[in-house]
């Protein structure tokens, strides 16, 4: 085998070690921005793994398939973002009469120096 096989093998075991963890965290969780991540992570590594097929067998043949994963993991991210975002937002308290907040408030604003 010659070193070229040998850093092939290495590259095998790496990203499989890699996908299998990217999915266990997918299972676990906790939360969907957990499993998200985890998913663009397991995108990236298979047009990684993609990648390395295209450049070990001198072709371009798998290209637009990379090109659409890539595609389909942006939009993917953009869409959960925007749903996190809408379900994150924090509730407005009604802070009249509570000491100090009127001060904070306007030093927020930048009335108070």
């Amino acid at each position: 085998m010659t070193i070229v096989g040998v850093l092939h093998a290495i590259a095998a075991v790496l990203l499989g070690a890699a996908a299998v963890l990217i999915l266990f965290r997918i299972l676990r969780g906790p939360s969907i921005l957990d499993r998200m991540v985890a998913s663009d992570v397991l995108v990236s590594s298979v047009v990684l793994v993609l990648g390395v097929e295209m450049v070990v067998n001198h072709h371009v043949r798998t290209l637009p398939i990379v090109l659409a994963l890539s595609g389909t993991a942006v939009l993917g991210s953009i869409a959960v973002a925007r749903y996190v975002s809408k379900h994150d937002r924090v509730e407005v308290v009604d802070t009249e009469g509570v000491p100090g907040v009127e001060e904070m408030e306007e030093r927020a604003e930048g009335k108070v120096e």
